[in-house]
Order: C-alpha cells, then structure tokens, then sequence
C-alpha cells in the first residue's frame, strides 16, 4: 500500500483542485514526509520548503496556477511547489547535472513564471506580471510568496512602495517564520484575519478612499482611524497600510482552516494591492530542522531517523575558513579591523570571526547595498573594514563599489567568496564575473591566490593595504593540502610569481586552476613541450614584467582564469597591446569560463565541461601551435 495515496493522484494542481478541502492536510503531511525522503538522499534546502508545505497546498488549491502567476521569492522554499507541479519524478535530481534546479527556473516548468536565485526580487516581478496584465486585459491574479529574512532587503521596500502607489490588484505572501514582527497567532486572529479580508471591510475601505479623494483626507481618517489603529495594534499592519497595501493578518501558516478561507477572501475581494502576513515555523514537522539553529537551511545528504548529516570531514580546511582564521590573527593583532557580511556568518566564515570579535563583526542583514556603503563610512573614519560577500551577491552593490568606494579611494577590503564556478547553486551563484567588475575599477586592487597559503598571505596584504580598495577572491572550495604559514606576510602589490621554468609554453594562471596549470605542463612536458607556469596573483595592478618575461621567451602564452571574458586575459591582452607584443611571433589565448550561464553540476565537472581542467589546457596549447591534440594522444 502507498504511503502516499493523495500525493500519487496530484500530476498537477489541477488534479490538487480536484481534492476536498478535508483531505488537504493529509496531502500536505505525505508532501512533508517525501521531501524529507528525498533531500535526505540529495542534499538541498530543507528546513525552508518544510515551512510552507501547507501554504504552497493553499495557493494551488485556491488559485488557478499556472493561469494565476505564482511567483517564489529566493527559491529554497519551493520544493513543495515543485512536488506538486508535475516535478514529483525528478525530485531525486535536484541540484545534479542534468536534473532539477534547486530554485525556481522559467526553463523547467509554466509553473515557474519567474526565476529566483537572489532574494527580495519577488514583488518586483510580480508587480510587473499585475501591470503586464493590466495592460493587456486579462483577469488572472498575481502572487508573490516573500520570507521575512528577505524583507531585510531594501528592493522589497522599493517595490512595496511602488506598488502601493500604483494601487494595482496584487497579492503580496510575506512569510514569517523568524523575525517574530507578529503578536501571538490564535483563534481570535485567525476571525478577524477572515473578518478583514472579507468583501464587507474592504468594500468599506475602499468607500473610505474614494470619499478621501473627493473630500480629502481628514473624512477618510475620520472614517477609518479607529479600525486602523485597532489594526495597528493587534496585528502590525501600520507599515504595510501607510505604504498603500490592504493588510491581513498575521495568520498561522499550518491551519489550512485559516489559509484557506482567507485566501479565497483575497482571491475574490477585487482590490489591491493586498499583504497577507502568514506566521510559519521553518523546519516544520521534522524535529531536527525544528531544533537546529539555522533550521536545516541547506543541508547535505543525512540519515532521517536521526538527523545526521553525512558530512565528511576534509582533509583539508575549506579556502572560507582559512580567510576567517586569517583574518582573527590579524584582527587580533589590529584593533581596527573589523568585518561586515550580509546575512551570510556562516556562509562567509564571519560566524568564528565573531567568536573572537564580538564587538567587531556586523552582519547587516540581506542588503550588500548597504553592507559596501557602511564599510566605507567605517573606512572614512579610520577604521579597516573587511566587506566579505559571495561574488554573485556583491554585483548588487556594484554601484556603492564605485561610488563610495572607489571614487573616494577609501581603503575597503572586499573577501569575495564563491569565485568561480559553485557546483549544485548553479549560474545564479556562480561568481564568473567579479575580476571583471572589480579590476574595471581605477585604483582597485584585485588578488586571487592560488592555495589556501597564499589566501593567507592575501589576508594579511588586504589588511596592511591602506591605499585605496582592495579585493582578494577565492573559491568555494577546500584547500589542496599544503602547509599553512603561521602568520600572513603581506605581498608586494602588483608582482607575480613563476612556479615552474619552461622554455617554449608559458601558463600565465590566476587563482586556483593553478594546480591544473602544472599538471597540464607535465603532461606537456611528455610531448616535448617545455612549459613554464607562473602565477599573476595580482589581476590588478598587473605584473607587466613578469607578462613581458613571458612573452618576449616563449613560442606561446596562454592565460587560464575561473572567470568570464572581460576579466584577467583580458587585462594581459591590452597590456601586451601597449607593450607591443602583439605582433605575430607570440601566439596568445585566453582561456575563461565559456560565454553562457552554466547549469548546476558537480564543480570538477563543471570545469571540465568548461574546458578548464587540465586536459582543455593542453588541447588549448595543441590549438595554438596549430597541432592535433587527438593525434598527438594517439601517436
């Protein structure tokens, strides 16, 4: 007998519509108990989807996806979602080459309007799809699901603002499971949630707004003062209401006796834009989620019965936690450092710094914008700000680099983490583009090291760097194994290093396919081809001397980055052109990650896949000297 007779009947949320409301909780606990199964066995973000397994069966009971416009914010709570709109046989593929995102994609399914990957994006997109709608006639509703979490985010305020300007009929889901910005959630809330999400209230208020327009405002206070503040009082909807939004709640997010009705209230009532406040518990019903701190947020494969992840401890420290051990010493040793991230301690390994530092570590919530901004006000003060964002997060803030930053050349040290290519996040995560971003910038120092020792040397650069920004990149990855140094000795800005002396290839790398550059050269040096490899260290300032060194002595020069065109071969290119280097004899390729948004897969995979392992750079050496790599193997 199944263990999920309701779930087998649901292909899509037409057949979920076909269901009695009785059954729903029933089908919601066999949604629950599944993706437990299954990201047990795949690894994923849990303890979000465990959240909203009753709010993602109310909203494809009640409206008519994929008709009605959907629309997911961040994407790690839609795994439901995805069980339930015809994805249910490839769950056990998520986040594996070739199988299901671990967000919303647009590519993978209707059922997917808009993608997700960052966060606070959602009623942005969703007002686009009411106006788009509008415009164009048609009758469907607009939904946009938010966490509280990315409610730290300034673009949500943006597009609440906008929204309740514009008065369009949109519904806003703000998802509450951790910010406790709500009173106590029980059967009187739960009436007047119904009461005031009903026709009569909102026809009232919307009388009240029109008779405000007519005669002004002080008849609409008059009108409406006393339920407003009673509103304000018992439920917090000050804010929503002053920003032109219908506000409703906060409702419990697991009694489908509560979503349903007032969902249906909203659905029918006409008007909008509306917010309805929905109170969830993240990890819901799996009592190792429920318990853990981060709540199960992401997680890798783990035993059910016990909760035990099957993490298996490195052999080597992960590159995050060499920078955060890195950055203490320094910290300890300079009281003006200080360290700043953006809703991510433990992702960017500022979770030990402020063990050490209490005092001096910051996290700022999910605004970077603000995050790069504030460490300039610190920096402009005499402080030694370290700003430590996922590369793919600071290309929010690109515009506070440059302004705040840049322009008034002040010394912030930007820990960019997730350099390069991140495995099963995908492109959305993927930091392919920072060295270009980043070395764009004048006076902006750019480092990459090519071992955890030469992050640690890094560390202790960017700490005593006090001329202007400076940027040390890193990828999501653990270390190669070599010894660490005790203490970080700072580096000489802008010169490179030769690791291994060659005389017909040169392999000018930056960063960590360093260690593929040399076994690429052995197996180079196995043809006959004497291979020299250096290491820039430095994207910018370049180690022009050392580029000339390798140009003016060698048959080819090939560059080997973990990121997009426009980045280092880029910047050795120009420098070759002004140096006039470019003139035949040198036979020169830039090798960088492929001109396309790669899907998620395993890492060595992806490089593979983009040519930057090993064996693409001697096919690449094979390219320019105009031979045949196939034959040469062969041969």
């Amino acid at each position: 007998m199944s263990k999920t007779p309701l779930l087998d009947r649901i292909r899509t949320p037409a057949d979920l519509r076909q269901l009695t409301e009785d059954q729903l909780a029933q089908l919601a606990q066999e949604v629950r108990d599944e993706m437990i199964e299954v990201v047990s066995e795949t690894g994923g973000h849990l303890g979000a989807g465990l959240g909203v397994v009753e709010l993602t069966v109310a909203l494809h009971y009640v409206f008519d996806t994929p008709f009605d416009k959907l629309i997911w914010d961040v994407g790690h709570q839609a795994y439901p979602h995805k069980m339930l709109t015809g994805r249910r046989d490839r769950m056990r593929t998520l986040r594996q080459g070739g199988g299901l995102s671990g967000f919303t994609k647009r590519t993978e399914s209707p059922y997917d309007p808009f993608g997700a990957g960052h966060t606070s994006t959602s009623i942005s997109a969703a007002l686009g799809f009411a106006v788009a709608r509008d415009l164009k006639g048609e009758p469907n509703n607009v939904i946009a699901v938010i966490g509280d979490g990315s409610m730290s985010g300034g673009m949500a305020y943006e597009a609440l603002n906008n929204a309740g300007a514009m008065d369009s009929r949109l519904i806003v889901v703000l998802n509450d499971n951790d910010m406790s910005i709500s009173p106590s959630v029980g059967a009187m809330s739960a009436y007047l949630s119904r009461l005031l999400s009903g026709k009569t209230y909102l026809s009232l208020r919307d009388i009240g707004k029109q008779l405000s327009r007519r005669f002004g405002r002080t008849i609409d206070r008059t009108i409406t003062r006393a339920v407003e503040h009673a509103r304000g009082f018992l439920m917090g909807g000050t804010l929503f209401e002053e920003l032109g939004f219908y506000y409703v709640g906060p409702i419990n997010g697991h009694d489908l006796d509560s979503l349903l009705p007032v969902l249906k209230n909203v659905r029918d009532a006409g008007v909008g834009p509306v917010l309805l406040h929905v109170v969830t518990q993240k990890g819901k019903g799996y009592a190792p989620a429920e318990c853990a701190s981060d709540k199960y947020h992401g997680v890798v494969k783990f035993d059910v019965a016990t909760g035990s992840q099957a993490k298996a401890k490195p052999a080597t420290p992960s590159y995050t936690k060499v920078f955060a051990e890195a950055l203490i010493r320094e910290a300890d040793r300079d009281s003006k450092i200080v360290a700043i991230t953006a809703a991510m301690p433990s992702g960017t390994g500022l979770d030990l710094f402020a063990k050490a530092h209490p005092k001096r570590c910051f996290d700022v919530g999910i605004a970077e914008q603000h995050a790069v901004t504030f460490a300039a006000g610190l920096a402009a003060d005499g402080m030694k700000p370290v700003c430590a964002i996922y590369s793919t997060f600071l290309q929010r803030a690109f515009d506070q680099v440059i302004h705040d930053v840049a322009i008034q050349k002040l010394p912030v040290r930007f820990a960019i983490d997730r350099a390069g290519l991140v495995g099963a996040d995908g492109a959305t995560h993927a930091g392919a583009f920072d060295v270009g971003y980043m070395g764009a910038l004048p006076g902006m120092v750019v480092m990459s090291p090519a071992d955890e020792a030469e992050l640690v040397h890094m560390i202790a650069t960017a700490a005593a760097h006090d001329d202007g920004p400076c940027t040390v990149r890193y990828p999501r990855a653990d270390g190669i194994g070599i010894p660490l140094p005790e203490r970080g000795i700072p580096l000489e800005i802008g010169r490179g290093r030769v690791v291994r002396e060659g005389t017909k290839v040169a392999l000018f790398t930056l960063g960590t396919r360093l260690a593929e550059a040399l076994t690429a050269a052995d197996e180079l040096e196995r043809y006959g081809l004497s291979t020299t490899v250096a290491d820039a260290r430095f994207a910018k300032p370049l180690d022009r001397a050392l580029l000339r060194r390798l140009a003016l002595h060698h048959e080819v020069l090939i560059t080997v980055e973990e990121g997009a065109v426009g980045g280092f071969g880029s910047f050795v290119l120009q420098a070759l052109s002004d140096e006039g280097l470019l003139d035949g004899t040198l036979k020169v390729r830039a090798m960088t990650l492929p001109d396309l948004f790669q899907d998620h897969d395993a890492i060595p995979r992806q490089y593979a896949q983009a040519g930057l392992d090993s064996r693409g750079i001697v096919a690449k050496v094979f390219e320019a000297l105009g031979r045949d790599f196939t034959e040469a193997r062969t041969a």
